[in-house]
């Protein structure tokens, strides 16, 4: 049958063609020409390939492909969701989805469960992190890819679905999971860290940010709060209201905290508290790092240019762009971007420049010369198109080559099944750390599975040899280059102790999630934490905190 283009589409794109006022620009009507043209080379071009196509085509997958390309030239926030991906956009939006409540990860030829959360149906029927999934209702799920499977998995509530799946140190295990609505706390962990001092993790910016937020105060601020950590790393952003409502708890009702500026009028917006604070006065610590983005960046921004909270941690990641999710027909939506926002003090912290790309090239950076510079209510220097700038940088280390390739290759999470295999219990996540008995088991574990990896050192030598070879300058006979080659060459046994400071890190929150899942991923990770520490000192000293504000 042939494939047909929507009329209707290309009849309305005429008719608003034809129709164009005689006072509207000669180039409104070329732009209206320009998509008639190609709507019917679209057409025709999908006629031709129905009919005389090698291998008959799948229209629905061309079509996708098209709107895809179409979208990506604009930028990586504007997107089609079709019907098969809206449980995505509902875990974007609300934080809730139908399905078992399980992370993934792909493992080798297969993907395991990564993570199970507490209360929900992955867990309740027994599943459990290291497990690899052979198959879903009795198809094989070799060679399948993480995302693959999460959608697989996915549906409506009350549905079944089958999981053979293979466990180590146990065989092969079937599970019958009836999936239930899922929910993904936006604040997976708060806590006292000391004496009045609050912490409150947030991951993300549904719908019920703020109301989360707000119950993990007063939670708090029962327990004798008397001043707060608000942790914003890793968290991507979400609802731009909820950001706003989050910065109303500490500043007063008629605040500006955000405005957007779009090419349609109707998109300039002034974004005002407009609730009583919850407390004016608390000293707040804001943790960011690179992956802190959109509605983080709008409440760090905020707080800093109001003067209202210290940030800490590295440079953010510099979304300023906002998007709007429009309902379109077949159960699809388009979320496509409409608008840049700017905080109080009139700073943009978008960081790629997407509208001036040349064809073929990815974005790039604003250029330094186009950076401005704005002040914070107390007069303290910041700057846009470059995220946001914390108060107090603290730049975690990056990892050495070895324990990257340890991570990227799942032998600690390997190492972390085996040792939940091993041992029915362990401390509790806050001082759980693991022996010297077991990072030589782990050492043995690593040995026994021939890892491959090279030091920086040794690959920049490589380049030397190759070049000194060409100018005919080596000697490879000589002792000193020997010497040199050993020195700089990969020794598994001499960098897994060189780096065993990280890597036990890195083992001990994979162990303890195994245990205690999120909530001990959180909680554990406080012993090692550089920022928490800095942020913990910063609030113990008023006159430091105070001194940072005041940029003085």
């Amino acid at each position: 049958m042939k494939l047909k283009i929507n009329k209707l589409l290309v009849g309305c794109a005429v008719a608003v063609f034809c129709f164009v006022s005689p006072y509207k620009s000669v180039k409104a009507q070329s732009d209206g020409f320009e998509i008639i043209k190609n709507l019917e080379l679209i057409e025709l071009i999908t006629r031709e390939l129905d009919k005389f196509f090698v291998d008959k085509p799948i229209p629905g997958k061309l079509m996708k492909a098209a709107i895809d390309a179409m979208l990506l030239e604009l930028d990586p926030y504007t997107v089609l969701i079709n019907e098969s991906n809206i449980e995505d956009y509902r875990l974007m939006s609300t934080g809730q989805y139908g399905g078992i409540g399980a992370l993934l990860t792909n493992h080798k030829e297969y993907v395991a469960i990564a993570e199970v959360f507490e209360k929900n149906p992955a867990f309740d029927a027994g599943l459990r992190a290291g497990d690899l999934i052979l198959s879903v209702d009795g198809k094989s799920m070799k060679n399948k890819k993480s995302d693959e499977l999460s959608e697989m998995l996915k549906g409506p509530k009350g549905s079944k679905v089958s999981l053979e799946v293979s466990r180590p140190f146990a065989g092969n295990m079937t599970f019958e999971i009836t999936r239930a609505e899922v929910e993904i706390p936006d604040v997976p962990h708060h806590t006292i860290v000391k004496d009045g001092m609050g912490y409150i993790k947030l991951t993300a910016f549904s719908q019920k940010a703020y109301s989360q937020v707000k119950s993990a105060y007063d939670d708090l601020a029962k327990q004798g709060m008397k001043s707060l950590i608000l942790d914003l790393r890793g968290n991507g952003g979400g609802v731009l209201t909820e950001a706003v409502n989050i910065v109303n708890m500490f500043v007063p009702k008629g605040q500006e905290v955000v405005r957007t500026k779009g090419r349609i009028e109707e998109e300039n917006r002034v974004y005002l508290t407009e609730n009583a604070p919850v407390d004016l006065n608390i000293p707040v610590v804001v943790l960011v790092d690179g992956m802190s983005a959109s509605a983080s960046e709008i409440v760090a921004g905020a707080l800093q240019d109001l003067d209202r909270a210290v940030i800490m941690g590295s440079n953010t990641f510099g979304k300023g762009l906002v998007q709007r999710v429009l309902d379109l027909k077949y159960g699809s939506k388009l979320k496509l971007t409409i608008s840049r926002y700017y905080t109080p003090s009139g700073r943009c912290v978008q960081r790629l420049d997407y509208s001036n790309r040349k064809d073929g090239e990815s974005a790039k950076a604003i250029e330094d010369e186009q950076i401005s510079y704005f002040q914070t209510k107390n007069g303290r220097n910041v700057r846009d198109g470059r995220g946001v700038d914390p108060d107090v940088e603290i730049i975690d280390p990056s990892l050495s080559r070895l324990t990257a390739t340890l991570f990227i290759e799942q032998l600690i999470f390997d190492f972390a099944t085996e040792y939940a295999h091993k041992n029915a219990t362990i401390a509790p996540a806050l001082s759980f750390q693991i022996t010297d008995a077991t990072f030589a088991e782990f050492k043995q574990f690593v040995k026994a599975r021939d890892v491959k990896y090279k030091t920086e050192s040794e690959e920049l030598l490589e380049k030397f040899i190759a070049t000194a070879e060409k100018e005919n300058l080596l000697d490879e006979s000589s002792e000193y280059y020997k010497n040199v080659k050993n020195a700089v060459a990969a020794s598994l046994d001499r960098d897994l102790d060189k780096n065993k400071k990280e890597i036990v890190e890195l083992l001990e929150n994979e162990i303890v999630s195994r245990f205690y899942f999120q909530k001990g991923r959180v909680m554990n990770s406080f012993r090692t934490d550089d920022v928490l520490k800095k942020a913990i000192q910063t609030l113990d000293n008023s006159a430091e905190y105070k001194k940072i504000l005041s940029g003085k």
